[in-house]
């Protein structure tokens, strides 16, 4: 089986990159509600065109992300109200436990990065990335 890169899903990256970017930015900007929101819509729309809409809705109903779904989506809309600090703390709680289960590849692709691979195979951050790794959230 072959990942043909479409155009769809090069935008579908630009557009999951660009919502952690903005997400990032709130953050920094003191809990930003608008950078937020955006990274927030950002993200989900380039997740949807990366994987598809179809796959994106299974990834977010199938029963073991249910505990994550719920966290992320009341954390948005908790966000919106206005506590955007609780807001980002459900979200990151949902984002946790929904995208978990991709450590292990995420961890390969991190230490395979030209100067960040570098950096995390340090003993301590090996030793922490290897403690992570091993830890599953309970659904």
């Amino acid at each position: 089986m072959s990942y043909e890169m479409d155009d769809v899903k090069k935008i579908g990256i630009g557009l999951t990159g660009f919502g952690l970017l903005f997400s990032f930015l709130g953050v920094i900007f003191v809990f930003d509600k608008g950078l937020l929101a955006m990274g927030n819509i950002l993200f989900l729309c380039g997740l949807s065109l990366t994987i598809g809409l179809k796959s994106t809705v299974q990834f977010f109903t199938t029963p073991q992300h249910y505990k994550g779904t719920i966290a992320f989506v009341i954390g948005f809309f908790v966000l919106i109200v206005g506590w955007t600090f609780v807001g980002m703390l459900l979200e990151a709680y949902g984002f946790f436990v929904l995208f978990s289960g991709f450590w292990p590849t995420a961890k390969v692709f991190l230490y395979k990065v030209p100067v960040l691979g570098w950096f995390l195979h340090h003993p301590f951050l090996a030793f922490l990335f290897d403690r992570f790794g091993q830890r599953r959230v309970a659904v």
